[in-house]
């Protein structure tokens, strides 16, 4: 279940507020309770110098009530000579202020010390000054209570009226047609909203793209496919009308090459189709051995045109990557080179380390890629006018599809030395990668 936003906000103030409220009225009580302590004080000190310039000294006590006879605020005067208390007297002798616990009550004491040592006491309970401070601390909390049990109304009133626009853009992203999505607006959405609906509107941006490309995929491929499953309609029709056995035996070896390429159109359908999907599951790959695993399965078509096929310049290197991608992407490399190299040509590969990342390298002799095309030859089903050989024009896309998923890069570049073309494959080496495979 997800959170509610409203709520949590609700909550979260409400507490942020009633600790608020809290510490405003301990606050207003320890600031009110000091003052009126000091004015108690003072009030005191007046009344024992007042009461010290009497006349001799004996014990006496006075009681004064408070304002409308409050007993509270009530002051007691006790004037006796030396040392001398009477027996019930609990407080110091020295002069000061002293807070006094009778066991029913607390008073607040000062002793003032007189000419020839006599004693003037004056006392005053400490209940009228405490209420005060309590009073104080109550009018402070009040207000913040008030806001406490507003605040939830007001929040979520708040949020909704705030959200509304971000409700819209749910709405407006709920009518979105599946055949083409358009951007959203941001108009009248918060400044905080923005950024989220500038992300929203990259990935329908990306999305479009991807529908696009999709759609122009299943146009092409229906259209690659469409040529070799006529030919191979009209081949099955020739077959079927053929008069003699030499003649079935000449009408089959087509048939059988149309077949060849359509099931290798229909398997590279399906290796596009898994470059494209979330296969990611990543192994420990030794580059070396995967390359010489590669050229032992070409050699038989290398022999066959008469290409020097091999290994060259080698460093001991493995990678983390997922080896069906990686696979392709070298297959893909030598069957282009065979291909395309003359008969008798050179084919090598080669394992190397540069700049912190592993790179293969396939080269041949061939014509090579003109400069202009070496993008376009990824795109799907895209040959170059005029080029020689029966590829789909996928191969390479699938290449490009897989190097995404692992992370590393491909790209084409003319051979220094002598014409032809590089194929290279680059990755980042982590941590984990290694020279030399254990």
């Amino acid at each position: 279940m997800n959170r509610s936003l409203q709520r949590h906000l609700s909550l979260t103030i409400g507490a942020a507020m009633m600790i608020a409220a809290l510490l405003a009225a301990a606050v207003s009580f320890g600031f009110v309770f000091l003052e009126a302590r000091e004015f108690q004080d003072d009030l005191l000190k007046q009344v024992a110098e007042i009461a010290s310039r009497r006349g001799p000294v004996s014990v006496t006590s006075t009681r004064a009530g408070g304002p409308g006879g409050d007993p509270d605020a009530r002051l007691t005067v006790l004037r006796f000579p030396g040392d001398s208390p009477p027996p019930w007297w609990r407080a110091p002798l020295r002069e000061g202020w002293y807070t006094v616990s009778t066991g029913k009550e607390e008073l607040r004491v000062y002793v003032d010390e007189g000419q020839g040592g006599s004693r003037t006491v004056v006392a005053q309970p400490t209940e009228a000054r405490d209420e005060i401070a309590r009073h104080s601390a109550v009018r402070a909390f009040l207000p913040f209570l008030l806001l406490v049990l507003l605040l939830p109304v007001l929040t979520v009133r708040i949020i909704r009226r705030e959200l509304a626009p971000v409700i819209r853009l749910a709405h407006s992203l709920d009518e979105q047609s599946v055949d083409r999505l358009d951007p959203v607006s941001d108009r009248d959405v918060p400044a905080e909203i923005t950024p989220f609906v500038h992300a929203i509107n990259r990935l329908i941006e990306r999305a479009n793209s991807m529908l696009m490309q999709q759609r122009r995929f299943i146009a092409d491929a229906a259209h690659e496919l469409r040529s070799p499953l006529t030919a191979l309609l009209l081949q099955a029709q020739n077959l079927r009308n053929a008069e003699s056995l030499e003649t079935v035996r000449q009408r089959v070896a087509p048939l059988q090459e149309g077949i060849e390429r359509a099931r290798r159109l229909t398997e590279q359908l399906l290796n596009l189709a898994k470059a494209q999907s979330g296969e990611t599951a990543a192994a420990r790959i030794d580059l070396p051995g995967m390359a010489r695993e590669l050229l032992a399965e070409f050699m038989p078509q290398a022999e066959r045109r008469g290409i020097d096929l091999g290994l060259g310049d080698v460093t001991p290197l493995s990678i983390a990557a997922t080896p069906n991608l990686l696979r392709q992407i070298l297959r893909n490399a030598l069957e282009n080179a065979l291909n395309y190299s003359p008969p008798g040509g050179l084919v090598s590969v080669r394992v190397f380390e540069q700049a912190g990342e592993a790179v293969v390298e396939v080269v041949d002799d061939g014509p090579g890629v003109p400069a202009a095309e070496r993008e376009r030859v990824f795109d799907s089903f895209y040959r170059i006018p005029g080029a020689q050989g029966q590829g789909s024009g996928i191969g390479l896309a699938i290449a490009r599809e897989s190097a995404l998923k692992l992370g590393g890069v491909i790209s084409l570049h003319e051979r220094k030395e002598a014409t032809g073309l590089v194929f290279r494959y680059r990755q980042k080496l982590n941590n984990k990668d290694t020279h030399g495979f254990k």
